[in-house]
């Protein structure tokens, strides 16, 4: 298995829809990473990826706004296609298998940190208040929330 793990903020708004009868959710992740060249110029460097969330939990779209800091771990995939100008291009899709909110709201507020796992295998979580979408409740043992409320 390959595995990759992204932080980085959500281009625009993410797109839900569903297609034979699963619900996707699509969104863009960017990446931005600085470095020195060999003549120590500083290069700033963003990759973007097309993430696709497979998932019956579809209440987290709407969190998932332009700007928003998100945590991806999924299944990388290479698409390769011609572009408008007839080049050969590529570009990176990621099967999501883990979602978490990161940071604070797209105006700035901090909030909790939450996460999203769509596999059991990826329910193990970080810091702050999580939400398994396998089970009815959440994870932390301190609240008792109904399914369909969110942590945050």
């Amino acid at each position: 298995m390959i595995k990759l793990q992204i932080i980085g903020n959500l281009g625009a708004d993410c797109i839900q829809k569903e297609i034979n009868g699963k619900n996707v959710i699509n969104f863009n992740v960017a990446h931005t990473e600085k470095f020195k060249d060999a003549q120590g110029n500083v290069v700033e460097k963003t990759i973007w990826a097309n993430c696709a969330y497979w998932t019956d939990r579809t209440a987290v779209a709407q969190y998932l706004k332009k700007g928003k800091q998100v945590f991806v771990d999924g299944s990388p995939e290479v698409e390769v296609y011609t572009n408008k100008d007839g080049q050969p291009a590529a570009t990176l899709r990621v099967r999501v298998r883990d979602l978490q909110l990161l940071g604070g709201n797209v105006d700035g507020n901090t909030g909790n940190q939450s996460s999203y796992a769509s596999a059991p295998a990826s329910s193990s979580s970080s810091s702050g208040s999580n939400y398994n979408t396998n089970s009815n409740k959440p994870v932390t043992a301190d609240t008792e929330e109904p399914a369909d409320d969110l942590p945050f």
